[in-house]
């Protein structure tokens, strides 16, 4: 989420513009630094050694575990295989893959527009190229179940929500400040046929926690890391295009119904930053350690996922969050008056901690020779006083293979809705501000067709409601709902 907006708030009797990346700016109530560093290391400390004391015993019987699998996914379509002049890197890759070594490169270029609403009209063009290396450490050193990855992106354009909609929903799930920018790099050691995983090092909580697998089809940032966490966590939390020092314990692989996933991060990407977030940790190498840690865990039940099972498949998630840092009151101050006030000292009531509750349902509703359809849900809980966002739902419907003759192709609706809370709303009130945040409300139609293995094209129409969740423009009127047109084109190589 990289969203700029501005608020009116009363600081010593006068009004002031106070200006923050919606997502990305979270500093404590006091205005200080962080909580102390002895505070910091003694949380990091317990939490840490609470997920070494469940993994350290099994973790060091690797010798039993089966050999592992690599992170990437080595089967992924390659644009590669359609261009036979090509067919040495073809050849070149799976050398390195015998060899233990996954290497995969993928770019994505889109341009979006909003002919219609928004802070102002206009169009850009934004561009990915994504990096991943993933080594199998028994092929390369006889360790079994050590997994080493890596990835980083080369970040190009415009962001659409940042420069011209002004919406907490970010219409693209590559937006970001460009820059070339290390994403995750993590070791990870499997044991007991792979189903305990100990994975330390710059970790994304993204990739695993509150994931949904047929939200991934949708271009709004939103269906990924979601506006939940990306509105109230400090600097967005641990999600593109961050990822910040961690642990990660899973219990559990695919082929189990259930899993565990449990993981400590430091709790904030950037840290203090009076700037936006994505400027202050440009090039994700801070590898910052002092800030309050984020928990994060998440219990996942899936059922029918076999080849041969005769019913429909689908998963059930259930997850929580906890941050141990100081949260700012969003409406009143050390006193306990209203921050919009003109009696207001303009400091935050200092509240100790955050949460939030969240649960995921992806669910195939039918399949039948190559074609199918699905539909997923997610929804989020969290306290209105230090939360912007305190309700959050996002669902939608996916079909493949609808068109004859076309079975890669896939085609999705779907909708997203953050709830700003009460003490927010409660803020523009006692403020006196001409236009009250209430809700902001994304629809997205979207679909994406292959042109060749490895190469696909993806149209798509999305509608903001309420951009900001409802905030004013220049002139004091309602930033105007907005229309979104896009087309996006993706490379495998």
């Amino acid at each position: 989420m990289a969203t700029l907006f501005a608020s009116r708030r009363r600081v010593g009797g006068r009004l002031t513009t106070f200006r923050s990346f919606a997502g990305h700016s979270r500093q404590s109530a006091t205005g200080a630094n962080p909580p102390g560093f002895n505070a910091t290391r003694r949380n990091w400390f317990v939490r840490t050694s609470l997920l070494a004391l469940l993994a350290a015993g099994p973790a060091f019987a690797a010798n039993e575990a089966k050999p592992t699998e690599t992170a990437a996914t080595p089967d992924l379509p390659s644009i590669l295989t359609s261009i036979p002049t090509l067919a040495p890197v073809v050849d070149f890759k799976k050398q390195l893959m015998d060899q233990g070594v996954v290497l995969q490169l993928n770019y994505i270029g889109e341009a979006l527009g909003n002919p219609s609403g928004g802070v102002r009209r206009g169009a850009v063009y934004d561009g990915r190229v994504e990096l991943a290396i993933d080594a199998d450490m028994e092929k390369l050193a006889h360790w079994k179940g050590g997994m080493i990855h890596a990835n980083g992106y080369w970040i190009q354009g415009t962001g659409l929500s940042r420069y011209y909609i002004g919406n907490i929903l970010t219409a693209s799930n590559i937006e970001a400040p460009p820059t070339v920018r290390l994403y995750e790099l993590w070791f990870e050691q499997k044991a007991l046929d792979d189903r305990l995983g100990l994975r330390v090092g710059q970790l994304a909580a993204d990739t695993e926690f509150f994931v949904s697998k047929y939200g991934a089809l949708f271009i709004n940032g939103t269906f990924g890391w979601p506006a939940f966490t990306g509105a109230n966590l400090p600097s967005g939390g641990p999600g593109y295009p961050f990822a910040t020092p961690g642990v990660r314990v899973r219990l559990g692989n695919d082929s189990d119904p259930f899993n565990i996933l449990a993981a400590v991060f430091n709790g904030d990407p950037a840290g203090s930053c009076v700037d936006d977030p994505q400027r202050c940790n440009r090039y994700g190498t801070n590898f910052r350690l002092q800030d309050a840690p984020l928990a994060m865990q998440e219990v996942q039940y899936r059922y029918n996922q076999g080849r041969d099972d005769d019913g429909l498949s689908g998963s059930i998630k259930l997850g929580a969050f906890e941050h141990y840092g100081n949260f700012a009151n969003l409406r009143y101050d050390t006193a306990g008056v209203a921050l919009g006030s003109l009696s207001s000292n303009g400091v935050p009531g200092v509240l100790k901690g955050d949460w939030g509750l969240y649960g995921v349902w992806d669910q195939q509703i039918w399949k039948d020779a190559g074609r199918g359809a699905a539909l997923f849900l997610r929804v989020a809980g969290a306290p209105q006083d230090r939360n912007t966002v305190n309700f959050y739902i996002d669902g939608g419907l996916t079909f493949t293979g609808l068109v004859t003759g076309r079975p890669d192709d896939a085609f999705g609706i779907g909708f997203a809705h953050a709830r700003i809370s009460d003490h927010a709303r409660g803020y523009d009130i006692d403020s006196g501000a001409t236009v009250v945040r209430r809700a902001e409300t994304a629809l997205e139609l979207t679909y994406q067709a292959q042109i060749v293995p490895g190469w696909s094209v993806q149209p798509d129409l999305q509608y903001i409601f309420g951009p900001g969740g409802g905030v004013s423009d220049v002139n004091g009127a309602r930033v105007r709902d907005a229309a979104v047109l896009g087309l996006r084109s993706t490379i495998n190589f």
